[in-house]
């Protein structure tokens, strides 16, 4: 017994000295750049194994364009000339764009994870992977070990530290005057960044020079909640979001037991006038954190960036868009739950991610708020390299709106026009 405990002790022990503590001050060793080159290059001779044994799709659909025989519709003709020179390959066009509507669109493929370019040795892959050979079963089964024998129990470890460092220095904190918010600042970051190495996060800042000063509003496209873990190992920030319930409830509460949160019912319209008075309140105040805002609503899988909502832009402060590239990071809120999917992070090779500060932007004299927000939105997308989208990403959760459907149907008319 008394050989276990001194085992266990030294684990520990090294996990503090080797992870918590480097982690806590920002400083790295280099291992995980050199664990990352590693897994890429068996990832890329899985994917070439898979492709010498069978072609590879990247889509379910051949995206095609289909040609009529007539590239366009004469327009302005009277309707029996319509009738005489219709042909039925005419609606050629219109048929392929509507069955490839039902098959891949590109709206409901961005609520489930994204597809890799090489199997990863989890069970996710770029083909639904099954047994192809030898080779390969043992590499996913030498990877299973690693990950869930050797790579667990370490980081839930030093998950645990870290939420143990941020719950406690929450109620400390709480007890002293405002005037040690640095404080707050500074034991906020050390625990963001343990909890960051829980997961292996290799994280890459660019243009730090762009980074938010106090007050203003920045808002970035949302992958996951661990959005705000990566961009608060770099800077803090105020948070605003929906009231959850749960463990996910519980951390909101110990956050905003020394930080100005802004947490609301979603569903509730008095919620959101508070929303909007605090948020005019809090960029008028330079003293306090820069509120970070997803303006999407939910998460997306990180190919694309849909609707924002105007909301965050009517308060007419200067807005900092963020643009973080993360890798296996998406949440399907709808298939799993928030504790399988910290499972499944602590159970990842790592969380690669990338964060790009852009400049300034501000609110211009001949734009409404929809427009502004579109064009932060747009900037995100072009320096992410992400799909820029017109959907509005509740459509996750509800129906298409009307005027959606409207404004297609007006599309297709508009090709028919007649006299």
């Amino acid at each position: 017994m008394a050989v276990w405990c001194i085992l266990l002790s030294c684990y520990l022990a090294v996990i503090v000295i080797f992870m918590a503590i480097p982690a806590s001050l920002g400083i790295s060793f280099g291992i995980r750049n050199l664990y990352l080159a590693t897994l890429y290059k068996v990832f890329e001779f899985g994917r070439k194994t898979i492709q010498s044994k069978q072609g590879i799709r990247s889509s379910v659909i051949d995206k095609k364009t289909v040609q009529p025989s007539h590239a366009h519709l004469p327009r302005n003709r009277s309707f029996g000339t319509f009738q005489r020179e219709f042909r039925l390959d005419d609606i050629v066009e219109f048929c392929v764009n509507g069955v490839e509507a039902i098959l891949d669109d590109d709206v409901t493929k961005r609520f489930s994870a994204e597809e890799l370019e090489s199997w990863n040795l989890l069970t996710r892959t770029n083909e639904n992977y099954h047994y192809i050979s030898v080779k390969l079963t043992i590499m996913w089964l030498l990877g299973c070990f690693v990950r869930y024998i050797i790579l667990f129990p370490m980081r839930f470890i030093v998950l645990l530290i870290g939420l143990g460092s941020l719950v406690t220095s929450r109620i400390i904190i709480a007890q002293l005057p405002k005037s040690k918010h640095w404080l707050d600042d500074k034991t906020m970051l050390v625990s963001f960044r343990i909890i960051a190495r829980a997961v292996s996060a290799v994280i890459t800042f660019h243009n730090k020079e762009n980074i938010a000063n106090g007050g203003g509003i920045c808002v970035a496209n949302h992958t996951t909640p661990i959005d705000v873990l990566i961009l608060m190992c770099d800077r803090c920030y105020s948070l605003v979001g929906q009231r959850q319930p749960g463990f996910f409830g519980f951390i909101e509460r110990t956050l905003a037991k020394t930080q100005d949160h802004i947490w609301f019912e979603r569903t509730e319209m008095k919620d959101r006038l508070i929303v909007t008075r605090r948020l005019r309140e809090h960029v008028e105040d330079p003293s306090k954190n820069p509120i970070l805002i997803f303006p999407e609503g939910t998460c997306i899988n990180n190919t694309s960036v849909m609707m924002f909502k105007k909301g965050s832009f009517e308060i007419g402060g200067d807005v900092y868009p963020y643009d973080p590239t993360f890798g296996n990071a998406f949440w399907n809120s709808s298939v799993e739950g928030f504790g399988m999917y910290v499972f499944l992070l602590l159970t990842n090779w790592a969380l690669v991610c990338d964060v790009w500060y852009l400049p300034k932007t501000t609110l211009r004299d001949d734009e409404t708020a929809a427009q502004f927000a579109n064009r932060v939105k747009t900037e995100i997308a072009r320096q992410g390299g992400l799909v820029d989208l017109i959907w509005d990403g509740q459509l996750k959760r509800t129906s298409v709106k009307p005027e959606f459907r409207q404004r297609r149907q007006e599309d297709y008319a508009s090709t028919l026009k007649i006299d």
